[in-house]
């Protein structure tokens, strides 16, 4: 009629926002979204003031209505995608992301421990090439050679043992054994000199050198090579008479000699006695006179006499 416009083509309104039909978006959590066209039969409603639309809820809005629903990622073919870029939802093998850090396609390089190896970013797959090494061993590695010998193990009874292993023999210190090159070297433990006789020697248990026993405790004093023994506490005379022995505790042997101190002019020996006896002698006419003493007669003194103690 005229005054009268034409009427305008149906379209949807979502969060307050008109969308044309047929129109695709994506919305925040990864939300894929259309706008679908109402039949002409279909009620016309003014634009709503709901605030969302639900997964797989159809919204009748003005002519058309919005259908909202999860993206669906397809399954990656690649080992090593990278991550949904900001604002995407699904991961990609335009890329790879290897160890944290991602690469872009064609891109190659070396891990960080491991430098002799290389590597090369394809579709989103990681593939990785190592240097390929003789083989052989060697005393020791040289971490800055890619090919560098693996030095080598020792098996030794029954065990195998790593290069620079050390370990000991039968399970004690006595002996160590160290592996090197593939072979097995083993050295004993030193043992110090002793000074005690071989009776006296003891190894004890766990133990890997002899040591000398303490000595028993003496019963008594051995005091020549014929085996004669004294008793702890017994006196005697080794052959001088004034020499005296005593048999100490410890099974050693004090000897000391004996001075003598009172002098005659004609001593008596006594066999068996240490010092003269001077106290015997003879008395004549009222006087005393020592042993063996010469003196003249008081009857004739042309006649001389002399004292004899026997």
């Amino acid at each position: 009629a005229p005054g009268t416009s034409a009427p305008s083509a149906p379209r949807c309104w979502y969060r307050g926002a008109p969308r044309e039909p047929g129109a695709r978006w994506t919305e925040p959590g990864c939300r894929s979204c259309a706008c679908q066209v109402s039949t002409p039969s279909s009620p016309r409603l003014s634009p709503p003031h709901q605030p969302d639309v639900g997964l797989s809820r159809r919204v009748p809005l003005q002519g058309g209505r919005v259908l909202c629903e999860a993206v669906s990622c397809p399954v990656v073919a690649c080992s090593h995608p990278l991550p949904a870029p900001t604002g995407g939802c699904c991961p990609s093998c335009a890329g790879c992301l290897h160890e944290g850090v991602a690469r872009a396609e064609g891109d190659v390089f070396s891990p960080s421990d491991w430098n002799c190896t290389v590597c090369v970013c394809l579709a989103g797959n990681v593939s990785c090439i190592s240097p390929e090494c003789p083989p052989g061993s060697c005393p020791s590695a040289s971490p800055a050679d890619c090919c560098s010998c693996q030095p080598a193990k020792c098996s030794f009874r029954g065990r195998t043992y790593a290069p620079g292993a050390r370990f000991s023999l039968d399970g004690d210190d006595c002996t160590t054994c160290v592996c090197r090159g593939g072979e097995v070297e083993c050295s004993f433990a030193p043992c110090p000199v002793l000074d005690c006789p071989q009776h006296q020697r003891h190894l004890g248990p766990g133990q890997c050198c002899f040591t000398c026993r303490d000595p028993p405790a003496p019963a008594g004093c051995f005091v020549d090579d014929n085996g004669v023994e004294f008793p702890i506490g017994q006196i005697w005379s080794p052959g001088d008479p004034c020499e005296l022995c005593i048999c100490q505790a410890d099974g050693s042997v004090s000897c000391k000699r004996t001075d003598c101190v009172e002098t005659c002019p004609y001593p008596i020996r006594i066999p068996g006695q240490c010092c003269p006896d001077c106290s015997a002698g003879c008395t004549y006419m009222g006087r005393i006179f020592y042993n063996n003493e010469t003196f003249p007669s008081v009857l004739d003194p042309c006649l001389s006499c002399i004292c004899l103690v026997r």
